[in-house]
């Protein structure tokens, strides 16, 4: 990337789903000369939500801060943008996944990053769902983490294998770099 080119911002757009509303935004963003560097597309209920980071110089940022607020209005869709930065990456030693799975229980999730913010471990994606297995609600989770030099993974293992049998939930950890 250039220097010309190094202006970033976080996009994001909500509104019901429906077919060409994600080639309409990303057509926008070509026409506004945006590079996309990240997105993430979820639906939820009946709305889709679509994320998206974008590069461009000091032109590009702008003309997309003035055009997505009109064509999204068309669209009917509720957007946001805020001005960032590159992410600086932290120094860590190992990245993982952690996949749980339990009955449905209030509060688990809540439990589960706190576990992760009193450790100082950053969660960097999280994807949490239900699902009806037999006559019960059972939730899912899956986070990618990366485990930072100074926190001992095998201490951190013990830990929440501790809180796996309070909260009820099964789980694996798998390295993943």
């Amino acid at each position: 990337m250039t220097a010309f080119s190094n202006h970033q911002i976080v996009l994001t757009a909500i509104g019901e789903d429906r077919s060409g509303i994600v080639s309409e935004l990303t057509q926008l963003v070509s026409d506004c000369h945006c590079n996309i560097i990240d997105s993430r597309i979820a639906i939820l209920g009946n709305e889709l939500t679509f994320i998206m980071l974008l590069s461009g110089d000091m032109s590009a940022i702008s003309r997309i801060e003035h055009t997505l607020p009109t064509k999204g209005m068309e669209l009917g869709l509720l957007t946001m943008m805020k001005r960032t930065s590159s992410h600086n990456q932290s120094e860590f030693c190992a990245g993982y996944t952690l996949e749980y799975t339990g009955i449905d229980t209030p509060g688990t999730l809540s439990k589960v990053t706190r576990f992760f913010a009193d450790n100082n471990i950053n969660i960097c994606s999280l994807k949490s769902d239900t699902y009806e297995e037999e006559t019960e609600l059972k939730m899912r989770c899956e986070l990618e983490f990366n485990i930072p030099i100074d926190v001992d993974i095998d201490q951190f293992k013990i830990s929440f294998e501790n809180l796996s049998h309070v909260l009820n939930v099964d789980y694996i950890f798998r390295r993943i770099r």
